[in-house]
C-alpha cells in the first residue's frame, strides 16, 4: 500500500521532517527485511529498533519513523511519541482504505497459519488475494500485513494470536474483519491466560467483534469442538458450521502412506473429491474451514477442490522429507503445544514404518500446566509405540514409555544415532516450540549429519 509521508503524519499525528510528497510502500520493523521503497518502524523490544534505523535508510528505505529525534541526515522521517502506536495508527488507516475489501480474520489455539495458507489458495482461484507473511498474527504483524496490501486486493486473510486477554480484541479494532473463523481451541499460551476457559474466551473476542449478520458479518465455527460452537450465542453475524457435524464437512476420509488425506467434500452446494495439499488428518478440519469461507465468498465447489490441492503452505509444518539415510522424516518443528503434539505423534503413527522415533522439544507458554502436558504426551507415545528423545526437555521423562533425554541439537543428533541408523523402514518425528530450534537438527538429519 502506498503512502505519501504527508499522510504517514497526518494518521500518525507526528511531525514530517524532510519531503512530504516521499512515497512509501511497504512496511517492515526489520531492518534486515527492508526493500527500496518501504517504511522503517522501529520497534523497542529486546533491542531498541533505533539503532538499526541508518542500516535501514542504507538498504533503501524511502523514510523511517522515530521517537527521537531524526538521526540520518538528508532521511525522510515522521516523528511520533511511540512507534508502536504509530504502527497501529497506519494499520487502521491501511484498513480504512480498504472498506470494500472482504476481510477474514483466522483465529484458534492451532491450525491458524494453516487454514490461513489454505484460504489464500481458495479465494486466489477467482480474485487477487492478500493473506498474513508467516505467522504475523500479532500487535506488529496485523498492521504490517495491512500495510502490505497490494493494489487491486479484493480479499484479505489476517492472522490473529492471542497472549492473553484483549488481543484478538485489539487487532479487530485494527483490522476489522468482516468475518472470522475459529479453527479449535486448547491449552495454549496458558502461562498468560492461565486456564482452558481463558484461551476459549480469548479467541471468542474475534466472533464477538465481528459485525451482525445484517451487516455482512459470517462466523465460521468448528462444529466438532464444543467451546468452539457454543461461540455461536457470543456473535450477532451469521454462523456458519464446518468439521465434524457441520454444514461443511469431509467424507469418506482416507490417507495414504505419505499423510495426504482424500476426502469427499459435503456442503450445501454438493460434493466433489478432494485430494488435500496439506499432510495429516488433522489438516482436514483446517481445509474444512477455508472451504465454508471460499464456498460464502463464491468461489465454485470445482476451485474450491483445486485450491485445497494447491496451496502454498508455510514451512516447518508437517513436512515429510527422508533422512540422509532414507528414513520418513516428519518436520513439525514450527511450534508445539498439547494439541498440536497429539495431532502430530498420531500422524507419526499412520507413517508405514517398522520403527517410530519422535524428537520431542519443550511445550513452551503453557505454564503450570507444562509439566503435566510433557508427561501426557510421553504416554501417549508409549500407547503408539514411539520411543521419545527429549531435547532440553526433561519433563517428558515423568511419562510412560522409553525416553532419552538429550542436551541440546548435538546431543539430540547423538541419541539418534545410538539407537541405530536411520534407515528407509524408519519414521522420525520432530516437534518443539520455536524457542527449541528443531530445525537445526532436521538439517543434520537430511544433510547427513546425524551423528
Amino acid at each position: 500500500m502506498r503512502l505519501t509521508l504527508e499522510e504517514v503524519a497526518e494518521a500518525t499525528g507526528g511531525r514530517l521532517h524532510g519531503d512530504g510528497s516521499t512515497v512509501v510502500d511497504g512496511v517492515t520493523q526489520d531492518s534486515r527485511d527492508v526493500r527500496p521503497g518501504m517504511l522503517f518502524v522501529p520497534l523497542v523490544a529486546e533491542r531498541d529498533g533505533h539503532d538499526f534505523i541508518a542500516d535501514a535508510v542504507a538498504a533503501g528505505a524511502s523514510a523511517y519513523l522515530t521517537a527521537h529525534e531524526p538521526s540520518v541526515p538528508g532521511a525522510a522521517a515522521v516523528r511520533v511519541d511511540d512507534t508502536l502506536e504509530a504502527l497501529t495508527a497506519l494499520g487502521r488507516e491501511a484498513r480504512r482504505r480498504l472498506e470494500a475489501v472482504p476481510v477474514v480474520g483466522v483465529t484458534g489455539s492451532v491450525g491458524k497459519t494453516t487454514t490461513k495458507d489454505l484460504l489464500a489458495a481458495v479465494l486466489g482461484r477467482d480474485r487477487r488475494v492478500w493473506s498474513s507473511t508467516r505467522s504475523f498474527n500479532n500487535e506488529i504483524g496485523v498492521p504490517i500485513t495491512l500495510l502490505s496490501t497490494p493494489a487491486g486486493t479484493e480479499a484479505l486473510v489476517v492472522e490473529m494470536g492471542s497472549r492473553g486477554p484483549g488481543h484478538i480484541a485489539e487487532l479487530c479494532r485494527i483490522a476489522r474483519p468482516t468475518m472470522g473463523v475459529v479453527t479449535t481451541v486448547g491449552l495454549s499460551h496458558t502461562s498468560e491466560l492461565g486456564s482452558l476457559a481463558a484461551v476459549v474466551s480469548a479467541k471468542q473476542e474475534l466472533v464477538e467483534s465481528l459485525p451482525a449478520a445484517a451487516g455482512g458479518g459470517v462466523a465460521f465455527l468448528n462444529a466438532g469442538v464444543p467451546e468452539v460452537a457454543a461461540m455461536a450465542a457470543a456473535t450477532e453475524a451469521r454462523v456458519v458450521t464446518f468439521g465434524d457435524g457441520g454444514e461443511v464437512s469431509a467424507r469418506s476420509l482416507e490417507l495414504d502412506d505419505e499423510l495426504t488425506p482424500r476426502f469427499v467434500l459435503h456442503s450445501p452446494r454438493g460434493e466433489i473429491d478432494v485430494e488435500l495439499g496439506a499432510r495429516g488428518v488433522h489438516s482436514v478440519d483446517n481445509a474444512m474451514a477455508a472451504a465454508a469461507v471460499g464456498l460464502e465468498l463464491g468461489v465454485s465447489p470445482e476451485d474450491v477442490a483445486a485450491g485445497l490441492a494447491a496451496p502454498t503452505l508455510s514451512p516447518l509444518r508437517m513436512e515429510v522429507v527422508r533422512t540422509a539415510g532414507g528414513a520418513r522424516l516428519l518436520n513439525d518443528c514450527y511450534n508445539a503445544n498439547p494439541l498440536s503434539m497429539r495431532a502430530a505423534l498420531n500422524a507419526l503413527a499412520a507413517l508405514p514404518a517398522t520403527r517410530r522415533i519422535a524428537v520431542l522439544g519443550t511445550m513452551a507458554e503453557l505454564g503450570d500446566f507444562e509439566a503435566a502436558e510433557h508427561a501426557a504426551a510421553a504416554s501417549l507415545a508409549a500407547r503408539l509405540g514411539v520411543t521419545v528423545v527429549a531435547v532440553d526437555a526433561p519433563g517428558y521423562s515423568t511419562g510412560e514409555g522409553s525416553v532419552i533425554e538429550a542436551a541440546g541439537i548435538g546431543g539430540a543428533a547423538v541419541a539418534l544415532s545410538e539407537l541405530g541408523d536411520l534407515a528407509p523402514g524408519d519414521a522420525v518425528l520432530v516437534k518443539g516450540s520455536r524457542v527449541a530450534g528443531l530445525e537445526r537438527l532436521v538439517e543434520r538429519l537430511v544433510a547427513g549429519a546425524d551423528g
